[in-house]
């Protein structure tokens, strides 16, 4: 077969599996990619930008790393893969090496799982330029400044002596893109370049990429879950579910008339400024007749106060020099009340001071000062034993429920360990059936009682999350970007059970997120921070219509806006 001469990459009946031992004697294999005869097919022409999107586990990153064999030893592949009239399925280590990085470069989700900590950054961006281009030290040390302010990097001299874990997210990730570009590739893989990252930051690496795509002349494969992203920088769509391409096409046709119901299912599920519906669509809904434009029910106005936070502040001492230290204020005068049933939004980019905020009302970090009232009492004058049976009332749902749940405990031990210490239940039998009563609120099953975090997917484990908090009864719920690390698809059905629950129980949230979308479906009123202090204030409707502070409109420009879903 030959390729197209405007062809840079095409990929023809891909498929992908994995070699998983024997059992009875008869080899087990899993089908990754191109369940079927059919397998995985697309192009990527000269100068363009193709876009995989699809959910965790569709195949998107398996069909990437297939093109520069990224994969594990047990990985078996079939089909074709022709770059520049090269079959890359049969050429050897030697040649596929030395197309990495020199003619196909990848950027990766987690910068910082990327990135060597003991190197500076300058080692790192030279390594290449090196290997490749055998340019001398000296020369590979100016091409990787030069690389750094290509990329937009503050102060390049200064971070080429820098190492990873000194640079915020962005800067990593910059770093990223400029060590991909440091040889000129004609074809840059870009794995979730942007999940990570806030709006704001997100909205610099897109502009970037397209910049940089523009400049060069190459080729970009862009794999995202989030349509809304790939909107803003896609030629071409490519849908991928369970291994399997749905639907492909230009980037306009598919987002105006998307012919698969799964696609659909994608552009429906993520909440959008523009109105607020009782509920979000999820994938598993039928698309047809699916009734999601009904608005969410007004509040209680005058629902009770749970919770009134008074000039919060918190202050971090960082030493300077050898004897000196500097008072860093991470959080200024923050001041809010929260109503029975309600929920409070808090949004700002990275290093706003709402985490630590969270974290210093529930006095995971100890306060500078100011007060939180809680039931009529300051929670941050409670001796220890008054603390502790506070903590009942008040939990918190972390970002990464890989990290939040303990690995050696099963899900039933998660769950029954807080109610033990808490004294709640008679005895062993009727706090496992509390569990499984709490599992079923959640959407899981009582089989998941006898299962380790490892057996479940992100959004199953924050579910379990959630059911952990809820086994102490609370009144009060911190949730601290407990949706940004999800799918769309995923993020929506966690969004719906939060709302249910609220309904259901009156539970009060204050909700976490550098996502404006997310916070306009869930919150009644937000707060705007920004270097620690509070911008603007005002309910979702009215901050989000009308925004007084440039701050906020700056928030709200760098919302992705690739498409407009009929929900």
């Amino acid at each position: 077969m030959t390729e197209e001469p405007h062809m840079l990459l095409s990929l023809r009946s891909l498929r992908v599996a994995f070699r998983m031992g024997k059992v009875d004697g008869v080899a087990q294999r899993a089908e990754a990619v191109g369940r079927r005869a059919t397998g995985v097919s697309f192009d990527i022409p000269e100068n363009s930008t193709v876009a995989l999107v699809g959910e965790s586990g569709s195949g998107k990153s398996v069909t990437a790393m297939s093109i520069v064999n990224l994969l594990p030893e047990n990985a078996e592949r079939s089909g074709s893969i022709l770059y520049r009239g090269r079959e890359l399925l049969s050429a050897g280590p030697a040649e596929v090496r030395a197309l990495r990085g020199r003619e196909i470069a990848c950027i990766f989700q987690d910068p910082m799982s990327s990135l060597n900590p003991v190197l500076s950054v300058g080692t790192q961006l030279c390594e290449p330029l090196v290997a490749h281009l055998k340019l001398s030290r000296r020369e590979a040390m100016q091409r990787a400044e030069a690389l750094l302010v290509e990329v937009g990097m503050s102060e390049p001299k200064q971070r080429l002596a820098a190492f990873a874990h000194e640079l915020s997210g962005g800067q990593q990730q910059r770093v990223m893109i400029a060590m991909a570009l440091a040889c000129e590739p004609k074809l840059l893989i870009a794995d979730e370049p942007t999940t990570a990252l806030d709006v704001t930051i997100q909205r610099q690496i897109l502009e970037l990429l397209a910049t940089l795509k523009a400049r060069r002349g190459m080729s970009l494969l862009f794999i995202s879950h989030d349509l809304g992203v790939v909107g803003e920088i896609a030629d071409t769509v490519v849908v991928m579910r369970d291994g399997l391409v749905r639907e492909q096409g230009p980037m306009a046709q598919i987002f105006a008339a998307p012919q698969h119901a799964y696609t659909q299912a994608l552009l429906a599920c993520r909440p959008i400024l523009a109105h607020n519906p009782a509920r979000l669509r999820v994938i598993d809904d039928p698309i047809a007749g699916r009734a999601a434009k009904a608005p969410a029910p007004s509040k209680d106005p005058d629902a009770p106060v749970l919770l009134e936070v008074r000039s919060l502040a918190k202050s971090f001492w960082l030493r300077q020099g050898l004897f000196g230290k500097r008072e860093f204020k991470a959080v200024q005068g923050v001041s809010f009340k929260l109503k029975r049933g309600h929920t409070l939004g808090v949004v700002g980019e990275s290093g706003s001071g709402k985490t630590t905020m969270g974290l210093t009302l529930l006095r995971l970090h100890e306060p500078t000062s100011g007060e939180v009232v809680f039931d009529g009492r300051n929670l941050l004058r409670l001796s220890e034993a008054e603390r502790q049976a506070m903590r009942r009332r008040i939990q918190i749902v972390f970002q990464n429920p890989y990290a939040s749940l303990n690995p050696r405990f099963t899900v039933g031990q998660t769950l029954v360990e807080p109610m033990t210490i808490h004294g709640i239940g008679a005895n062993v039998a009727e706090r496992e059936q509390r569990a499984r009563v709490l599992l079923d609120k959640v959407g899981l099953d009582g089989a998941a009682l006898g299962k380790y975090p490892h057996e479940f997917s992100g959004g199953q484990r924050q579910r379990v999350a959630i059911a952990r908090c809820l086994t102490l009864d609370p009144e009060v719920l911190v949730l601290d970007e407990a949706v940004s690390a999800l799918d769309v698809s995923v993020q929506a059905q966690v969004l719906n059970l939060l709302r249910d629950l609220q309904d259901e129980l009156g539970l009060a949230y204050v909700f976490i997120s550098h996502d404006l979308a997310v916070v306009r479906f869930i919150s009644d009123e937000v707060l705007v921070m920004k270097d620690g202090v509070v911008v603007e204030q005002a309910s979702a409707a009215a901050l989000l219509a009308a925004p007084t502070q440039d701050y906020t409109r700056r928030l709200l420009a760098a919302i992705p806006r690739g498409f407009t879903p009929a929900n």
